[in-house]
């Protein structure tokens, strides 16, 4: 009876390199090491390529930190029914939040390249037209935009930095705290006894309630817009059938 071949797992065929799995790879590095990690050298050792041979596949490290941005944008929703813009923004901005926390390296790296790639255009264009089509001017998009990022950012960026993150860890450092605060700061304790100690807190729940406002607010400016716009095209035409009136008369 003849025994089985083994296989030499050095002899295996390799995954042939390409810029999708030299990309998948150095995102996969930065993740787990840190955005200061990534190198050719280091990305040709996870890949067990020498380094010489990504340039096959990526021009250097700024074209794969471009890639790195564009792979981030890639798993951001787009907004897919321009008939319910808050809906869309809504769902696009916690998924949004989801990937950044995914990737804590990713906010500035995207918020600082030049050449954005497809994913990238793609979901800008989808968010502008998402607002467009709900009637939001061109100016008031760009506002929209602006206010809505800037949130998304600047909140992962505190739960990035955020050292308390479960309702143990708020609850073993203020009880810590409360001696100390009580006499001196009163505000800060209530706070803390009265609010973040108690049981479920979670401060990620605050970013929907700071998301709600953004997008209410945005919609009363919206509406108050086409307001606007109904009473200039109602007045517009009064005049023309005044005009018609007129003219039928001589």
């Amino acid at each position: 009876m003849e025994m089985a071949q083994r296989t030499d797992p050095a002899q295996e065929p390799r995954t042939p390199l390409s810029r999708e799995r030299v990309l998948r790879a150095a995102i996969a590095l930065v993740d787990e090491a840190g955005i200061e990690s990534l190198t050719m050298r280091r990305l040709g050792q996870e890949l067990q390529v020498e380094a010489m041979s990504l340039y096959n596949h990526v021009a250097d490290k700024d074209d794969i930190l471009d890639g790195l941005a564009d792979l981030v944008f890639s798993e951001i929703a787009v907004p897919s029914d321009p008939a319910d813009w808050k809906t869309a923004m809504r769902q696009r901005a916690i998924s949004a939040r989801d990937a950044l926390l995914r990737h804590p390296w990713a906010p500035s790296l995207m918020l600082s390249r030049a050449r954005p790639g497809p994913a990238t255009l793609r979901h800008h264009d989808s968010v502008i037209g998402s607002l467009r089509a709900a009637g939001f001017t061109l100016v008031m998009a760009a506002h929209a935009i602006s206010v809505i990022d800037g949130y998304i950012y600047g909140f992962v960026q505190q739960e990035i930095n955020l050292l308390l993150h479960t309702p143990e860890q708020v609850a073993e450092v203020g009880e810590a705290m409360l001696e100390q605060l009580a006499g001196e700061y009163p505000h800060l304790a209530e706070m803390i006894t009265d609010h973040a100690m108690q049981p479920g807190y979670a401060y990620s729940e605050e970013f929907d309630f700071g998301l709600d406002l953004i997008l209410d607010g945005l919609e009363r400016l919206r509406a108050a817009r086409r307001r606007t716009l109904t009473r200039r095209q109602t007045r517009a035409d009064k005049s023309t059938s005044t005009r018609r009136s007129a003219d039928s008369v001589r």
